[in-house]
């Protein structure tokens, strides 16, 4: 029963056993944690399921008729606000689908974009979000090469919505997948945890949050291109978005079918989020991060990728957190300060609606 406490003070203000939801859709089904997850699992797979689908990675991995491969994603931005310390609504969506891309060792290369706008949106808004999206896609070495723009009634869109798709290759040798976990792997986080979802609820002005709370938006391909220019065999990719860490690292290890132990004493968190969550009773192991990756790697290359991922400016914080087992399948355990182990659950209901 202690144990369950605990687990609950950790979590924050969601409810941790959330009553089933059969009829209607409610915010929790869009946290990135387990009831999306069911709702995935229940209607989606149902309808569309396909052996590509039902992967689950953060892209689709496709073979050209060449013999190459390619990666696919797509994604929805409904963040609240579209302007926040450190970001705006344009810049997440190009960075958020590049990130997507290369959490399967791709190079991106082509996005499209399409843009639900509220009647009487204005436009010096929306050019600012235009110039934003070009500045991300420049620095991430991408083409927005399609469109689409439709235009909702007055209280139909909540101002701007985006989508956006990607596309980018893989080059030969590269096999990164969720999947790819193996006993005796090193975890490598590559900064601070919960920068951009406090940075949005700092944004929306309802808290009067004090500090630099600033969104870590960015995008993360030359990131990744470090490691492997490294020469390091990177096992796993992921960016903790939706849901945050914790339930990342539950992916994993349900996709992988393998234990992973954090050390917390090793998480980087940045004092003004510890703060800010310590105030709000948040955990920063479940806020959203935009900047950000996981890397999952062999124990005996952990300390070359933790030097490739802390020389470029991306990853200057990165650290070990951790490392992966065989025992317990499927579950991820936290060693804590005074070295005790609990269970870490993936996020149940939603802590920060609109955040991405």
């Amino acid at each position: 029963m202690e144990d369950q406490k605990d687990r609950i003070a950790m979590q924050g203000p969601v409810c941790p056993m959330p009553l089933p939801h059969e009829e209607q859709i409610i915010l929790g089904h869009g946290s990135g944690g387990r009831l999306t997850h069911q709702l995935i699992e229940r209607l989606f797979y149902q309808a569309l399921g396909n052996p590509v689908l039902r992967r689950a990675e953060d892209a689709a991995v496709v073979e050209a008729p060449d013999g190459s491969r390619l990666a696919i994603c797509t994604d929805s931005h409904v963040v609240k606000p579209l302007f926040f310390p450190g970001g705006d609504i344009g810049r997440l969506s190009v960075c958020g689908t590049v990130n997507d891309l290369a959490m399967m060792g791709a190079r991106p290369r082509w996005i499209t974009a399409a843009f639900i706008l509220e009647e009487g949106f204005p436009l010096a808004e929306l050019e600012r979000v235009l110039a934003s999206m070009q500045e991300a896609a420049a620095e991430a070495g991408v083409l927005v090469v399609a469109g689409d723009t439709k235009v909702a009634e007055r209280g139909g869109a909540d101002g701007l919505f985006i989508s956006t798709s990607g596309v980018g290759w893989i080059p030969a040798g590269r096999q990164v997948s969720a999947r790819r976990a193996q006993a005796g792997d090193a975890l490598l986080l590559s900064g601070t945890l919960g920068d951009h979802g406090m940075a949005v609820l700092a944004a929306r002005g309802e808290l009067a949050l004090e500090g630099d709370l600033r969104s870590d938006v960015a995008p993360l391909n030359g990131l990744v291109e470090a490691l492997f220019a490294a020469g390091v065999e990177v096992h796993v990719l992921r960016d903790p978005t939706r849901g945050g860490l914790a339930t990342t690292l539950w992916e994993i290890a349900r996709q992988s079918q393998v234990g992973i132990e954090l050390d917390e004493a090793s998480l980087p968190v940045r004092p003004e989020v510890k703060g800010a969550c310590e105030l709000l009773g948040f955990d920063p192991l479940y806020v959203a991060n935009e900047g950000k990756l996981v890397a999952i790697v062999p124990q005996a290359q952990a300390e070359r990728a933790l030097q490739a991922m802390t020389g470029h400016p991306l990853g200057r914080q990165g650290a070990s957190i951790g490392r992966v087992q065989a025992e317990p399948a499927g579950r991820v355990l936290m060693r804590t300060a005074i070295g005790a182990r609990r269970v870490v659950e993936p996020l149940s209901g939603e802590m920060l609606p609109r955040i991405c």
